[in-house]
């Protein structure tokens, strides 16, 4: 009896979600049947979930060639042994934020050089040639380095505000549409589920688009800080590296 029972109420159900077309509705249904609000709220966060992929994309790839140049870079650096044999391939390895550190560095110490060189002497004497002061090399290498990793975190900053603030615009969007439900179902008087339940999906859809913009924009944003702070590390490391070989050769 009970199974009969169970049976017969789903037929029920059934046949009054086929007597009434009104029941069934998709998503792209409910965004057309919705308030202008709903609409911009929508549109609102579709605007930033697009711009979060062009800048998830972009970044993905800019980093990962910062990150081949920089090793590529490294190689040849550690394998020469003049710094003008690192300059010259500096405009092939642009993209490498090494490239912008050593070239402040080699243009702070060329000067330092020249302006340490005696009087009277032959230009092709470097070895009477000696660093005048290694702190103003060690603050160029280090303004040269903040340049870059500013460069680098260069519009990642917009994904934690996607991911901060959508949740909250799909809130608010639902909120709003839960009111316009609930002022529905006072003018009209009804408590059918017919007639509540399509203004509350519709308000539901705002807090679905909300949390679909910012899931991706919080993982990214910290998987492109990671590796932003693995650079960084390359950065400082190299610093040291080029301050250490100047330190020992040059004075």
């Amino acid at each position: 009896m009970r199974t009969l029972g169970v049976y017969a109420f789903a037929l029920q159900v059934q046949g009054a979600a086929a007597a009434d077309p009104a029941a069934n509705h998709d998503i792209l249904t409910l965004v057309a049947r919705s308030s202008l609000f709903s609409k911009l709220v929508l549109l609102i966060l579709i605007l930033f979930s697009v711009v979060s992929w062009g800048i998830i994309l972009y970044k993905l790839w800019s980093l990962g060639k910062a990150e081949r140049q920089s090793a590529a870079f490294l190689d040849v650096f550690r394998k020469s042994s003049k710094f003008s044999e690192v300059q010259a391939v500096c405009k092939n390895l642009s993209d490498s934020p090494l490239v912008g550190i050593f070239q402040a560095g080699y243009t702070e110490l060329n000067t330092q050089l020249r302006q340490s060189a005696p009087a009277g002497a032959a230009p092709a004497a470097p070895a009477r040639s000696t660093l005048k002061s290694v702190t103003a090399l060690d603050r160029a290498l280090l303004r040269a380095a903040t340049v870059e990793v500013n460069r680098l975190e260069e519009k990642v900053s917009f994904l934690a505000t996607t991911a901060s603030i959508t949740p909250y615009i799909g809130l608010f969007g639902t909120v709003w549409g839960i009111m316009t439900a609930f002022q529905g179902i006072g003018a009209t008087g009804s408590t059918n589920l017919a007639v509540v339940a399509p203004g509350i999906a519709d308000a539901l859809i705002a807090t679905a688009a909300g949390l679909f913009a910012a899931i991706p924009a919080v993982y990214f944003y910290n998987h492109l800080s990671s590796r932003v702070k693995l650079l960084s590390a390359e950065m400082d490391d190299f610093s040291l590296e080029f301050l250490n070989i100047s330190e020992r050769n040059f004075t």
